[in-house]
């Protein structure tokens, strides 16, 4: 039962507009993303200063909020470009940075100081000594290091003020690295994590080669299915949720600017439900935490654990298999209108499906709906019975009432 803290922040990840726009419509309270530089996230699309300004516009007319990453640990000759880059975020509105280094810290001050400064887990916080600090510097939320066992966070909840938020990862994928400071990249790759642009190696499977054997190699093997040295498995706090509330977390984080549209989505929609039933009640039933079980499990997610929550997680917090579950649910088409009247829906197709198979509607304000498509037409009105061009327009026949920004979703053969 809940007694002592507020309901906590929805923290989801954008990596492009589309995300940002999932993550808002699906009960999101508040947003990272990246701007065009200072992001630990290179690959995404990220925002410039025109859409960074329509993400703030479109999250704060929903009472929800921005915070932009500056997390990665500039050299010297990024550092003149601060100015104009903070400068630009805080015309735009944005309400946070999420900084890990000490002189993007002080710039943010000067340069942006109606924007609150959040400290990354970039930069290590795994004390209420560090946070104390921070918070005496200006800092009003400090994102933990992944490293800090549940009860451990509870003390620091104690020990710091109550005004210096707490933020933690609850979903997503582990670093093999402490909290991210990892060369492995850099050394294998030339590609620096550090400024976000990480190759992954961590996922890679290895293999052994013998100096005096050029262009022979042996495995080394894990399991039949090879050697993964430093794969992780990804977090996921669902069935410790209870544990996670009451330790006093303030903001509960969704990793992934990486991931898609779909994934945000069902995530953001599945913890929102919840911890509001959480709040609501006080307690999830069984019954109950095997449904939120399900829905998580249709997003595209690796086998999971609780990552450090538990204490040193060993061999349990070890992927010793492939990287990735084989999805059992596909996003298969984007609700863009629906007419009532001859119950025909206008979709955008994203990935493949056929005439007869079975399907389900979720959406932001609807529970999961199934039916079997039936109907299929071209914008022509001419009748199909293969949908297979990614980002074509069609109409479907949906016999029930569906929204604008609902999805569809298809059981994929596994």
């Amino acid at each position: 039962m809940i007694t002592n803290f507020e309901k906590p922040e929805i923290l989801s990840p954008a990596g492009d507009m589309d995300c940002l726009k999932s993550a808002l419509n699906f009960g999101a309270d508040a947003v990272f993303l990246a701007g065009k530089m200072f992001g630990m996230r290179s690959a995404p699309q990220n925002f410039d200063n025109d859409q960074l300004k329509k993400a703030c516009d479109l999250a704060h007319a929903k009472g929800a909020r921005i915070h932009v990453t500056c997390n990665t640990l500039p050299r010297n000759n990024e550092i003149p470009h601060l100015q104009e880059f903070m400068e630009n975020a805080q015309a735009c509105g944005v309400d946070a940075f999420i900084i890990a280094d000490l002189g993007v810290f002080e710039a943010a001050k000067k340069y942006a100081p109606k924007v609150q400064r959040h400290i990354s887990t970039q930069a290590g916080v795994t004390n209420y000594a560090a946070a104390n600090v921070l918070y005496n510097m200006g800092a009003s939320r400090v994102v933990l290091a992944r490293e800090i066992p549940l009860d451990e966070i509870a003390e620091m909840r104690a020990k710091v003020p109550k005004e210096l938020e707490i933020e933690c990862f609850v979903h997503g994928a582990m670093c093999v690295s402490f909290s991210g400071r990892c060369l492995i990249s850099s050394y294998m790759t030339g590609r620096d994590a550090n400024h976000g642009d990480c190759a992954q190696p961590c996922r890679w499977k290895y293999h052994l080669y013998e100096e005096n054997r050029q262009g022979q190699y042996f495995p080394v093997e894990e399991t039949g299915d090879g050697t993964y040295l430093y794969n992780s498995r990804d977090l996921c706090m669902i069935e410790h949720m209870d544990d996670v509330l009451n330790s006093g977390i303030d903001s509960l984080k969704i990793e992934g600017r990486m991931k898609s549209v779909y994934y945000i989505a069902t995530l953001v929609k599945t913890y929102r439900m919840l911890i509001d039933e959480y709040y609501e009640k006080g307690v999830i039933s069984e019954e109950r935490m095997a449904y939120y079980e399900k829905e998580f499990a249709k997003a595209e997610n690796r086998p999971s654990g609780v990552g450090f929550y538990a204490g040193m997680p060993r061999a349990a917090g070890h992927l010793y298999e492939e990287s990735r579950n084989p999805l059992i649910q596909e996003f298969i088409a984007y609700i863009l209108d629906y007419d009532e009247k001859t119950q025909m829906a206008y979709i955008e197709v994203r990935n493949h499906f056929a005439v007869g198979a079975g399907a389900e509607v979720f959406g932001p304000n609807c529970l999961n709906r199934p039916f079997v498509i039936s109907d299929l037409f071209d914008e022509n009105k001419e009748a199909l019975s293969v949908a297979k061009t990614p980002m074509q327009r069609l109409y479907m026949k949906i016999p029930f009432s569906v929204k604008r920004h609902d999805m569809i979703r298809r059981r994929r053969s596994i």
